[in-house]
């Protein structure tokens, strides 16, 4: 780490892409990563993928912090045995994270976590929230759960959200009404929170698998009084993932109208970006400067993730 001049908190958030061990899990749909599957995921394809994500995590934030981030919201998390060998690998060891990982009922057996440092954040409570609707049949149709996490940062209460909304595999239209879904059940979480503390800082973080001007995002951008500052940073030419040569927002990091008050506050909103160093690109072919991806189909490529990750800084003092 460079010596400089510690003014800013990096908050971070990553979809890091089917992050599976390699035992096989009776109760959830993880056959495609296992050794002897067709994509035959091995310790040795298993341990890369957890040093290539542990180097992208200790590096993601702005040149003013010299930190790795304090708190890194996590998408595609098989259970706590990953999270344990991902904290613990070589990269990460020294930052001393802990984590917050509830199973959910997703039928692939992928949830959301929460890494943190307990030295600087101090989580007091932490619960997990499932989302209701069913499908065609009128049958519970299963999704990730959404995650709280509540602690105290600079003697600041703070309430993190993080997310992984369904999907748009089956069509953006037809899955719609389920992210809008997850959309109410956010507003509700915090309705709840602020009949506590009406002064709660709220961060809600995820993959919406929506984009900044969809409905979903823009129901708890105006329901729950939220700042979105990825509104203004995706474009054409930048955002977290790519589909059909087209970026996407999907990843997004959005705070409480009260981070904006700096005059008032030990910590406020400085900046906001995608990180997308080149390392994690795609350096050649017609894919070049899309997210380097592990898996493309069933050929193993042996990159980072088809995302990029995205982060807040927040101003300290």
């Amino acid at each position: 780490m460079t010596d400089k001049n510690i003014d800013s908190y990096t908050i971070a958030f990553y979809n890091i892409e089917n992050l599976f061990d390699t035992v096989d899990d009776p109760r959830t749909n993880d056959d495609d990563f296992l050794p002897f599957s067709k994509k035959r995921w091995t310790k040795k394809r298993y341990t890369n993928k957890l040093i290539k994500i542990g180097n992208v995590i200790s590096e993601i934030g702005d040149d003013s912090s010299s930190y790795a981030p304090i708190i890194v919201g996590l998408a595609e998390i098989e259970n706590k045995t990953v999270l344990s060998d991902l904290v613990n690998i070589k990269t990460l060891k020294d930052e001393e994270y802990s984590f917050v990982h509830f199973d959910s009922s997703d039928e692939r057996g992928i949830d959301v976590a929460l890494l943190y440092k307990s030295e600087i954040f101090k989580v007091y409570n932490s619960d997990s929230f499932s989302v209701y609707f069913e499908d065609e049949l009128g049958q519970r149709d299963y999704t990730r759960d959404i995650l709280l996490v509540q602690g105290k940062l600079e003697n600041e209460n703070i309430s993190i959200l993080v997310n992984h909304w369904s999907s748009r595999r089956e069509g953006e239209e037809e899955t719609k009404h389920k992210r809008l879904a997850a959309a109410h059940k956010v507003n509700a979480i915090i309705e709840n929170i602020h009949l506590t503390n009406p002064d709660e800082k709220i961060i809600v973080m995820g993959d919406f698998n929506d984009n900044p001007d969809d409905d979903s995002i823009r129901l708890i951008e105006t329901e729950s009084q939220l700042f979105n500052p990825f509104k203004t940073i995706w474009s054409r030419d930048k955002g977290s993932l790519n589909h059909n040569f087209q970026w996407n927002l999907f990843d997004q990091i959005l705070c409480s109208t009260n981070f904006l008050n700096s005059a008032d506050s030990p910590i406020s909103f400085k900046t906001a970006d995608i990180f997308n160093n080149k390392f994690l690109t795609q350096y050649h072919g017609k894919y070049k400067g899309q997210p380097f991806r592990t898996y493309v189909g069933k050929r193993y490529k042996g990159g980072y993730s088809d995302h990029f990750p995205v982060y807040l800084s927040l101003k300290k003092g």
